[in-house]
């Protein structure tokens, strides 16, 4: 087959050319350090790549979430824990004022104890994160969660019960922030007292212990009770208990000293001398006052009554009675609180770790997808390299080449 010199010049040209293309191909993958500088160089690759491209953003993302979830719920953990802390020291102070060897005075400067720490309580209730959201509001996380009421007795709650959530893998969410109305304003249902409580119109000495359980599974422990008393033209006491707690008639029971009182699966001990129409109430602590604010405001006003008479020391002691049993209600509720952040915060730790291996291994894929290597790389380049030179060299010598410098020669 015969070649003209213009087929020879364009097949030396075309192949220069390609090697060229070539070079220019391996230093960009040289210098990039990517192999598929273009889907055309490994179809297959290239959208295997971007697969892994997309996973990797996402799990960068997760990350993003990973990391903000576990700081909303250490700041929430660290806020509990000086919230149990304020806790245990009121029920510190509730203990000795009740030393009877106390007077007036003394028990008016453990009342300003007890409103410094309901302030302090006040002030963790509206805790704000660095971004100055209230992080027990809810929802409504730009404005306070608590305000004082006008009345002095208690707060309201300003916020919503919303929880916030993020999401933390493909299909996991994590809650980073509870509401402070869970917390400040309820209690738990399974590490709750019942609350025992004096009426507030009491005019004689009578008390009312604490309430003892003696029994948790007896339904009659979810009534609420009444216990009133009546004394008769000839100075006879006797009490009522209402409802009945086997259900039968309410009927008088005669009152001549300390008796204990069985209501259900629970137990009272009334004691003193209780004036005609006093009455005493045992109820479940859901629906006995759970405000804590507003139990510590009603405590500091009682502390701050006299205590010269009989009836008067008597209303002091079933204040710090009921006050006691609603501060270690409200106590355990942080604590329950408590240990569920913890919970989610070990979850979150995990799925840290979890998707760290995973964020690595798709990290690696890729790399094995797009990397060159580079020694090899450049080795090829150089040959690649060398071959263009040789070739030019070549062609160059033998385009010199015609019919007339073998005649003239």
């Amino acid at each position: 087959m015969r070649i003209s010199s213009s087929q020879y010049f364009t097949m030396n040209v075309q192949t220069m050319s390609d090697q060229q293309s070539s070079l220019a191909s391996m230093y960009a993958q040289i210098s990039s350090g990517n192999r598929l500088q273009t889907s055309s160089d490994d179809p297959l690759g290239a959208a295997q790549a971007v697969q892994l491209t997309i996973k990797t953003a996402a799990l960068s993302q997760y990350a993003t979430n990973q990391s903000t979830a576990l700081s909303s719920l250490q700041q929430e953990d660290s806020t509990l824990s000086s919230v149990s802390d304020v806790l245990q020291s009121i029920q510190t102070q509730i203990v000795r004022a009740g030393d009877a060897s106390l007077n007036d005075s003394n028990r008016s400067s453990i009342a300003d104890q007890i409103k410094g720490y309901r302030d302090q309580l006040m002030n963790l209730a509206n805790t704000t994160d660095s971004n100055g959201n209230y992080i027990f509001a809810g929802f409504k996380s730009g404005s306070a969660a608590f305000t004082d009421n006008p009345s002095g007795v208690g707060a309201s709650y300003s916020g919503d019960l919303g929880q916030r959530q993020v999401q933390v893998n493909d299909g996991r969410t994590i809650s980073v922030g509870d509401t402070g109305a869970s917390i400040f304003q309820s209690v738990s249902p399974t590490e709750s007292t019942p609350v025992s409580a004096a009426g507030s119109a009491n005019k004689g000495s009578g008390t009312i212990s604490s309430v003892s359980v003696t029994d948790t599974s007896n339904a009659a422990n979810a009534n609420s009770y009444t216990i009133s008393f009546a004394v008769s033209s000839t100075g006879n006491t006797t009490y009522t208990v209402n409802p009945s707690p086997d259900g039968s008639p309410v009927t008088p029971v005669a009152y001549t000293g300390k008796t204990d009182v069985t209501l259900g699966g629970e137990k009272v001990t009334l004691d003193g001398t209780p004036s005609d129409g006093d009455t005493f109430s045992v109820g479940p602590a859901a629906s006995s006052g759970t405000d804590i604010f507003a139990t510590l405001d009603n405590l500091v006003n009682a502390l701050k009554q006299p205590t010269g008479t009989d009836a008067q020391k008597a209303t002091l002691s079933n204040a710090l009675t009921t006050a006691s049993t609603k501060v270690d209600n409200s106590f355990n509720n942080v604590l329950s609180v408590q240990a569920t952040v913890g919970g989610r915060e070990q979850e979150v730790t995990a799925t840290q770790s979890s998707m760290q291996t995973t964020a690595t291994q798709t990290a690696s894929n890729l790399a094995d997808l797009t990397s060159i290597n580079l020694v090899s790389a450049i080795s090829q380049y150089e040959l690649t390299q060398n071959a263009l030179q040789g070739a030019q060299m070549a062609f160059s010598q033998i385009q010199k080449m015609s019919l007339f410098d073998y005649i003239s020669g």
